[in-house]
């Protein structure tokens, strides 16, 4: 088990081209022997921003302070404390931070040999190979 203050867990900078101020705490990971997820406290300075991106795994989201917007190919989404977001897998994305205080959100993934391949199989009907979804 683990219990810790989030504030004793290092802030680390978000060194990834296309980010802007942002910190990131790694509340709950594989170093906890957390098996199938990890949990992100992200810390956005204002006019901050993640980078605009996309990945194979979806993001669960509780937004704890401040006001930004959720950036996708369909615009923008506003969005305040409180708030929860679903990120599908494979969709490009972004957050920012709109306000003019520090946007804080947590974020829940799954560890990537969690992330579910479409199996293949043959399918007798079409003799193509075909996804199971």
């Amino acid at each position: 088990m683990k219990l810790a203050y989030f504030m004793d867990i290092p802030l680390e900078e978000v060194n990834i081209e296309g980010a802007k101020n942002v910190k990131i705490r790694w509340l709950i990971s594989k170093k906890d022997n957390a098996p199938h997820f990890a949990m992100r406290m992200f810390e956005v300075e204002p006019d901050g921003f993640t980078p605009y991106h996309t990945h194979e795994w979806e993001h669960e989201v509780f937004v704890l302070q401040g006001t930004g917007s959720l950036v996708s190919k369909d615009g923008e989404k506003e969005f305040k404390q409180w708030d929860v977001m679903f990120v599908p897998p494979n969709e490009t994305h972004q957050f920012r931070n709109t306000g003019n205080d520090l946007l804080r959100f947590l974020c829940i993934i799954p560890h990537p040999e969690q992330i579910k391949k479409p199996e293949k199989r043959k399918n007798p009907l079409q003799g193509k190979t075909v996804s199971t979804c």
